[in-house]
């Protein structure tokens, strides 16, 4: 890895604490992101086979030239596709260029289906079978985990949820911490600053530090030790998002921006979705 922070997963796995997004990136937009942000020094890329963009994220991949034990890639298990992970998995595998993953999630519990634990099931499998180092879930609430622990016995790495300041989910952050399951922050700029980059905190922070808004939001990621993968397509912004490794927010600065939490959901529930 790049000299940048890491998080050490439950199972012994290690990956960036800061990656990158790639949600609603285009086949040719994600290439070019992907692309650049290699260049730059990321090593983590987040995609998903709902996003339609794991075959750009490959061609990306395979003309870096990058060590592929040097690349954390994680993709997301579909709902449609939870009564056949395996199929599914190996045909992201396909797309990505890839013999393995680094990470697999299924992407959202979709309790009126009631199929994630069988798939969590078969996600262990692919674990055994080597087609995926890690596996962990998005967009879980404590039920759904407990249930998975309960049935299972497994629990996993990384729950990745939509966090920001104006929604940091504290009690889940604090369950997931308990069982030692790594929390991740999607959405993590509050879909492009929303609400957030206009908060005179976040601009006196920025003031200080000389960082932008969204700099010291995903210090804030970091400093809370949350893993963070924020999106962004512009060569300037990827560059922008990286450049964080030099400061660090102090506590009285993270226990003001904990007060900005007004739990505004961007994205859908998890328990109806």
């Amino acid at each position: 890895m790049t000299n940048q922070p890491i998080i050490k997963l439950h199972d012994g796995s290690i990956m960036p604490q800061l990656g990158l997004g790639v949600w609603k990136a285009s086949h040719e937009d994600v290439q070019a992101a992907v692309t650049k942000a290699l260049e730059i020094g990321y090593r983590s890329v987040d995609t998903a086979a709902i996003y339609k963009n794991e075959e750009g994220v490959g061609l990306a991949l395979k003309s870096a030239a990058i060590p592929r034990e040097k690349l954390f890639i994680t993709t997301k298990l579909w709902n449609e596709d939870q009564a056949h992970p395996q199929q599914a998995l190996e045909t992201s595998l396909e797309k990505l260029q890839l013999d393995y993953v680094d990470l697999y999630l299924i992407h959202w519990p979709d309790p009126k289906q009631n199929r994630f634990v069988a798939a969590w099931r078969e996600l262990i499998k692919l674990r055994e079978q080597g087609l995926t180092r890690s596996i962990g879930v998005c967009n879980f609430h404590i039920p759904h985990l407990q249930r998975l622990l309960d049935e299972t016995g497994v629990a996993p790495v990384i729950n990745q949820i939509e966090l920001h300041p104006l929604l940091q989910q504290r009690q889940l952050h604090a369950w997931n911490a308990t069982h030692h399951i790594a929390t991740e922050s999607w959405s993590p700029l509050a879909q492009g600053g929303e609400g957030v980059f206009e908060q005179p905190l976040i601009h006196r922070l920025a003031e200080k530090y000389s960082k932008t808004p969204a700099q010291i939001v995903i210090r804030w990621h970091l400093d809370s030790g949350l893993i963070v993968i924020p999106k962004s397509v512009t060569p300037s912004r990827i560059r922008e998002n990286f450049e964080v490794f030099d400061f660090k927010l102090e506590k009285d600065e993270l226990s003001e921006i904990a007060k900005l939490d007004i739990g505004n959901r961007l994205g859908p529930d998890p328990d109806s979705f």
